[in-house]
């Protein structure tokens, strides 16, 4: 372990640990697989848009990380294993998963199709569920881990039209603290971040609704900071819970949201 008494942002180093990185492709999976390059891990770029990935780990590459695309679709399990199967076979071993693929979707409860509320259960819930097991199984033989999924602001205020997407996102929250604890004694820490509105291609689906450059003017009038999140800013929380840095953090969700989740 680094001395962060001489110095501190060593402790912010992953060199030579392997991380997989869903959703990769676009928005705050990809500044995730980017930063955590540059911080030294050696990562695999996971997405459903596998040119995306691919896209993404050409840039790491560019500036001289390793990186390798992987296409998947997490709401197949088998696709999750083979995903952890390629990192073990390209990189010898899985020390970090972020589990950030996901899918947005609002509509009122009562209009909900059964087939949309499979769809985001498969993907938010399922999705990360299934990849979690498949990364434990390997992070438990090799004695150490760092998980960190993704909820969202979503999990602290009801907002109308968001119930199936926030109760996806809870139970993200749930499965993650109860992981933590299961897995805790075998060196694996697993924690949750919930981004605030960030500027993404995650939102596409509200474009027939407004306009994204009004929903981002109306988001940040409503944010303390007054501002709307970016990427980046999540993903430099992520690397802080993956690193040394964050050894005695597990269990807990983490809020970069420039503070418009106000708890009670």
């Amino acid at each position: 372990m680094p001395d962060g008494l001489t110095d501190p942002l060593s402790l912010f180093r992953l060199d030579e640990q392997v991380a997989v990185v869903t959703g990769g492709a676009h928005g705050i999976g990809e500044a995730t697989a980017v930063v955590l390059a540059a911080a030294g891990a050696r990562v695999v770029v996971a997405d459903l848009d596998e040119e995306g990935a691919t896209a993404t780990a050409a840039r790491i590459e560019a500036a001289g990380g390793e990186a390798i695309p992987v296409g998947v679709d997490i709401r197949r399990r088998s696709q999750i294993e083979a995903m952890v199967d390629r990192a073990l076979s390209a990189f010898g071993g899985l020390d970090i998963l972020c589990n950030i693929a996901g899918v947005g979707y609002a509509n009122p409860l009562v209009d909900v199709p059964e087939a949309d509320l499979d769809r985001l259960i498969d993907t938010n819930l399922k999705g990360v569920f299934f990849a979690c097991q498949a990364a434990v199984r390997s992070m438990m033989l090799q004695g150490h881990g760092n998980i960190v999924n993704v909820a969202s602001s979503a999990i602290d205020v009801p907002v109308a039209g968001y119930s199936v997407y926030g109760m996806t996102k809870a139970a993200v929250v749930y499965m993650s603290r109860v992981l933590a604890d299961e897995v805790g004694p075998s060196g694996i820490r697993v924690n949750v971040i919930a981004p605030g509105s960030t500027g993404t291609d995650f939102r596409r689906y509200r474009l027939d609704l407004e306009a994204e450059t009004a929903f981002r003017e109306h988001i940040a009038s409503t944010v303390p900071l007054r501002a709307v999140g970016e990427p980046l800013d999540q993903a430099l929380l992520v690397l802080y819970l993956v690193s040394p840095a964050a050894k005695w953090a597990t269990g807990n969700v983490w809020r970069a949201n420039g503070g418009i989740v106000r708890m009670g």
